[in-house]
């Protein structure tokens, strides 16, 4: 993490969208922040945070697939460290680890744990679906990417958090539309929508949905 940066100033963030199962049957992994975080405390999320600088040196067993690293790139210049921050966020908050087996030297501090599994991160299975940047006046913003992915890639059991950080507590999988009942942010609410909408079977267009709030100006647009 970068300490002493200005905390209002707009960070790269990645957010994971874990799904098990299908159709009207699947369910998200989400849970809640704490009551005195300084960024939406006591709302229900789903694992994710800030895009630390080691995280574009981190070896991927795979890349994401083309199409979206492609959208990626239309906003950061080092797409494969926002694959990076999403699987590192997912297994430091949740303890589940997407990754292939393999080996790599001196780590970077906040990989050591997931190295220590005998795993190398693994972006296949990552699915860019969404963009958005904090409004101005928020005590933190960021320019957040949201992936899916699917539950069979996690290597560890899918019910076991012991491995869990204490960032989010009452980690819980929930269907799609319980969590839509949840304390939810604003921006969680209409991922979580547009990711269900796809999950229960519609055509999901391949144009990314991106909440342009860098300005006092908010505006939608799509990334092709």
């Amino acid at each position: 993490m970068q300490h002493g940066a200005d905390k209002t100033a707009i960070r790269d963030a990645a957010t994971i969208l874990l799904i098990r199962g299908a159709g009207r049957d699947a369910q998200v992994l989400m849970g809640q922040r704490g009551a005195k975080a300084a960024f939406m405390p006591d709302k229900f999320v789903f694992p994710g945070g800030a895009v630390d600088a080691a995280d574009a040196a981190v070896p991927l067993a795979r890349p994401m697939p083309g199409a979206c690293l492609t959208r990626l790139a239309q906003g950061h210049a080092q797409p494969q460290a926002l694959a990076a921050a999403a699987i590192r966020e997912l297994w430091e908050e949740t303890g589940l680890a997407i990754g292939q087996p393999g080996d790599w030297r001196d780590p970077p501090e906040d990989w050591q744990g997931f190295a220590a599994k005998g795993l190398v991160p693994d972006a296949h299975s990552l699915r860019y679906i969404f963009r958005a940047i904090t409004p101005p006046g928020r005590p933190r913003r960021f320019d957040a990417r949201f992936f899916l992915a699917q539950a069979a890639a996690v290597t560890d059991d899918l019910d076991d958090f012991s491995g869990a950080c204490d960032e989010l507590s009452h980690l819980q999988w929930v269907s799609l539309r319980a969590a839509r009942k949840l304390n939810l942010p604003f921006i969680t609410e209409i991922v979580l929508s547009e990711a269900q909408a796809w999950i229960e079977g519609e055509a999901m267009d391949p144009s990314v949905p991106f909440f342009d709030n860098s300005t006092d100006e908010s505006c939608f647009r799509r990334i092709a």
